[in-house]
């Protein structure tokens, strides 16, 4: 994988096709499957159930704190409430209004329909105090309304995508409250909402070659890959990929081809990732505004972490493996100790969250504890000044170190360590993340299982 991850292009052509490509594969689906048949009002945006036409310039809010009951994203948080917006930018750039946050972090991450988080309105950009914005496509050409900061967009579709912290159940009525005041209006101050149709059903996924060839080909018409990358894109005509290929016309053998590299491409994205920060920890998305042509790895985040902020807002440093390298297991149990004065360093907060292999989500627990993190009140430091968590299926057999236990499947498990705003230490990889090691007497356990 790491040597496919810096290859801009291959030997094979197909896979370069499936490379570049299954991020509009993956924007297309995860639209369709996000973008509701009903607005806020109760309005459906066609009457018939069996076609993709939902509402898109129109925010959606979640209002609960996710667990292991929400099952629609991979790999949830549970420290902030999602807002989200799918905007089409083609008939005309459309204006955001957002409102003071009163000091609450909050951030409104812009990505273009290649993925890439190429803008962000909030906390670190832009500021906590209200703020108009006006988003417009790539070929817009106008006067910016007085008081509005204009915002370019590399593509006409592009995926709106907030995160607002929350301090826990109590605090859920502000932050509804913060997330009902985010407004898309057109330049003549109406609501933004349309009827659009998405193009694909909720639940599909990939497989067939000739519907990925499909989705994806409409999505390179409403969305031109940049200049510099056109005459890539129309060496992918052979296997039925480009603005004006037909898929329909794709003959046995181009569609074996690609349905090959489809699945090649998949079983490359699915390989392991080193542990490339020691400890056991690695870092799996490593991207600022845009992956130029770092197609691989573009592929590899769209179709693993889709909605990734970029690592100036916000780093993902996960670990399925302990520092000597065996797969992690609840059953096993583990500590990770953060010396006095060596907790990582964020501008907006960190956490750490428990996920299930099996199925990459939050476990389910009698505590109903999820993360871990620098607003968690349970946490104690030990006399020396260090921070010690367990993770373990078990609970520790001292009630006083309950409050540090994050509780772990009976099984294989992973973490995340998110951190918001990170500080230098983070973004130039100085900072020493602690090993996960295997509890006094497991070592032997973790050996057999790896």
């Amino acid at each position: 994988m790491e040597a496919t991850m810096h290859q801009t292009v291959s030997a094979a052509p197909a896979l370069d096709a499936i490379r570049y490509t299954l991020p509009l594969y993956e924007m297309a689906r995860m639209r369709a499957a996000t973008c509701p048949r009903r607005n806020s009002a109760g309005v459906f945006a066609a009457q018939q159930p069996d076609v993709p036409v939902r509402w898109i310039n129109h925010f959606i809010h979640t209002r609960q704190l996710l667990g292991p009951q929400h099952r629609q994203v991979v790999t949830p948080n549970n420290d902030t409430l999602y807002s989200n917006a799918w905007m089409d930018l083609s008939q005309g750039p459309l204006l955001l209004d957002v409102p003071d946050s009163v000091g609450r972090y909050y951030v409104l991450g812009l990505l273009d329909f290649y993925t890439n988080p190429f803008g962000y309105i909030g906390t670190r950009t832009t500021g906590n105090g209200r703020g108009r914005f006006l988003l417009h496509g790539p070929r817009w050409q106008g006067d910016v309304p007085a008081g509005a900061t204009a915002i370019a967009c590399p593509t006409d579709a592009v995926w709106l995508l907030g995160r607002v912290l929350v301090d826990g159940e109590a605090d859920l009525p502000a932050v509804h409250a913060l997330q009902d005041q985010f407004r898309l209006s057109t330049l003549a101050g109406a609501s933004a909402a349309r009827a659009f149709d998405v193009g694909m059903q909720p639940g599909e996924h990939l497989g067939d070659p000739r519907r990925y060839a499909e989705v994806v080909n409409q999505a390179l018409r409403e969305n031109p890959p940049p200049p510099a990358e056109a005459g890539l894109v129309a060496g992918f005509a052979p296997f039925g990929i480009g603005a004006d290929c037909d898929a329909a016309a794709l003959g046995d053998d181009a569609l074996a081809r690609l349905g090959d590299a489809i699945q090649a491409v998949l079983a490359e994205l699915a390989t392991p990732l080193p542990s490339d920060l020691g400890g056991g920890w690695t870092l799996p998305v490593e991207i600022r505004e845009s992956f130029g042509t770092r197609f691989a790895e573009r592929a590899l985040v769209a179709r693993n972490y889709i909605g990734a902020l970029g690592v100036q807002e916000a780093m993902y440093v996960m670990a399925d493996r302990d520092s000597e390298g065996a797969p992690l297991d609840g059953r096993v149990g583990y500590e990770l100790v953060f010396p006095a004065g060596a907790l990582p360093q964020v501008g907006a907060f960190w956490s750490l969250t428990m996920y299930g292999k099996a199925d990459c989500m939050l476990v389910d627990n009698a505590l109903g504890r999820y993360s871990l993190g620098d607003r968690s009140p349970s946490l104690r430091h030990a006399p020396d000044g260090s921070l010690r968590l367990r993770l373990s299926a078990t609970p520790p057999a001292d009630p006083a170190h309950e409050g540090n236990w994050l509780p772990a499947p009976a099984g294989p498990f992973y973490v995340t360590l998110r951190l918001y705003v990170p500080q230098p230490a983070h973004l130039d990889k100085t900072f020493v993340y602690p090993p996960i090691r295997p509890l006094a007497g497991a070592a032997a356990s973790s050996k057999e299982r790896s």
